[in-house]
């Protein structure tokens, strides 16, 4: 006689499946099986997956039950389910980079990442949609289609890029948490039109060893997931020294779990300039001035702030640093006219492969100059606070290539900032609004405090996506 499956939803917490797991309640192949059928139910629709490893993942569920029953517990994630980015290394399995051009290659390594969240016992799932090379804000992708926004079934919206999948993933129950990259804001984008916590390190803190290099100056690897306390505790497992990605020597690992509940009593919040609140639409406004409003409530000092340049301007003086990294990694594809690829990625790709010496090093040193200014203006500030998106997700019918969505995340990677993006509210049509909170280089115990007192505070990462119950 078989034992029932226990009452779980498909969209409770890391941190509670683990308890469950840990008290018997319930067995990491009943958890890998719910999350395996709802693929099987709603992925025809959301086409969140490049490839779904239904065998794999069920064997490792049996081996981590069997383990668990002999009362080895490899670690905090032990038989959680994920999805893994196609643009990070898993070994033996296929990593695409969202290319049709890449059909069939095959892993011969697993990214530092995926090994580590492994060795803690997490279980990988399948491989989710990506923009092309990563190289998107809106989350479409022409050949491998664009996967759809779970917040609404009858209008397909974007998602948000370029962890387009990992986002609907998450968001729609189909795995317990998912691994994005952000080189502008893409974990941050997708969670914040999918309404989920994405955590986007400081480069550095997380190893990109195993990742495609969309950029090698500005790479981050994060978690997608639905709350805070998840966040960091996927994060917590991520960080660490590498010696495959030597940077990541530079700096010891800080727990963020010790002081997540801490409070933010007495924290001074910097709040963006009047100007820039032209570029937001008006439910994302509400939404940022509820939020101020209620860290405020909680103790936090809010202090307007003027910046040494626009949001707009951050976006587009390194592009020439960005494009031409990027063209680098995938000259070899962007160079062959016959191939199917993506033809808005390659034209922003393409925009690489004419930038000079003289150019990217012009871009390396406003980079750095800007890092300079930015760390002495926020010497008496602990956080800065912007919407994450200009808007909620919109049609994936309306979306203009030409149209750059991350216009308050991409000065994050580029003052080598960490991030955290949570859900912080909803539009009149449903849709969720975000509000993403920019740290100080390695702060990122700071950001995850501020954010789990801000979700502590609303009920914002309790609502799932109707339909998908």
């Amino acid at each position: 006689m078989t034992t029932p499956a226990p009452q779980v939803t498909a969209f409770a917490p890391v941190h509670e499946l683990t308890r469950q797991l840990r008290d018997g309640e319930l067995t990491a192949l009943q958890l890998t099986n719910l999350y395996l059928e709802r693929i099987d139910r709603f992925d025809s629709k959301l086409n969140a997956y490049v490839s779904v490893l239904t065998d794999h993942a069920r064997a490792a569920a049996q081996s981590a039950d069997r383990d668990a029953k002999a009362g080895r517990w490899r670690g905090p994630l032990h038989g959680i389910p994920f999805g893994v980015k196609d643009i990070i290394e898993y070994d033996g399995h296929q990593t695409t980079w969202g290319s049709m051009a890449l059909e069939g290659r095959m892993s011969d390594h697993s990214a530092t990442v995926v090994s580590k969240l492994e060795a803690a016992g997490a279980i990988v799932i399948g491989k989710t949609q990506t923009v092309e090379f990563a190289l998107g804000g809106w989350g479409t992708n022409q050949h491998r289609g664009t996967p759809w926004n779970p917040w609404d079934l009858v209008t397909h919206r974007i998602p948000g890029g370029s962890s387009s999948g990992s986002g609907v993933a998450s968001a729609a129950g189909l795995a317990g948490f998912t691994l994005g990259t952000d080189t502008g804001g893409s974990v941050r984008l997708p969670s914040g039109f999918c309404g989920l916590v994405g955590l986007k390190p400081t480069f550095g803190r997380v190893s990109n060893h195993g990742v495609m290099p969309l950029s090698t100056t500005l790479d981050s690897v994060g978690p997608l997931a639905r709350c805070v306390e998840d966040a960091a505790l996927i994060y917590n497992l991520m960080q660490g020294a590498d010696p495959n990605d030597p940077v990541t020597t530079l700096h010891a690992s800080v727990d963020p779990l010790p002081t997540l509940r801490n409070g933010i009593d007495g924290m001074r919040l910097a709040i963006m300039p009047e100007a820039e609140r032209a570029h937001a639409t008006a439910p994302v406004l509400a939404a940022y001035d509820e939020s101020l409003a209620v860290l405020e409530s909680l103790g936090a000092v809010l202090v307007n702030i003027e910046l040494p340049c626009s949001f707009g301007d951050f976006r587009n003086a390194v592009s020439a640093v960005a494009s031409a990294e990027g063209y680098a990694t995938t000259c070899e594809l962007m160079d062959q006219a016959h191939l199917p690829l993506d033809q808005h990625v390659r034209r922003r790709m393409l925009a690489g492969r004419d930038v000079s010496a003289k150019d990217y090093l012009h871009g390396m040193r406003e980079m750095n100059a800007w890092r300079s200014t930015f760390r002495e203006l926020m010497k008496e500030f602990d956080a800065l606070l912007t919407p994450t998106g200009f808007t909620t997700a919109i049609p994936a019918s309306e979306v203009d290539e030409m149209v750059i969505p991350a216009y308050y995340t991409r000065a994050t990677n580029i003052l080598e900032l960490c991030a955290l993006a949570l859900p912080n509210g909803y539009g009149p049509d449903g849709l969720p609004t975000s509000l993403c909170i920019h740290g100080h280089p390695f702060a990122e115990a700071t950001v995850l405090r501020i954010g789990w007192a801000l979700e502590q505070a609303t009920i914002e990462n309790k609502r799932q996506p109707r339909g998908l119950i």
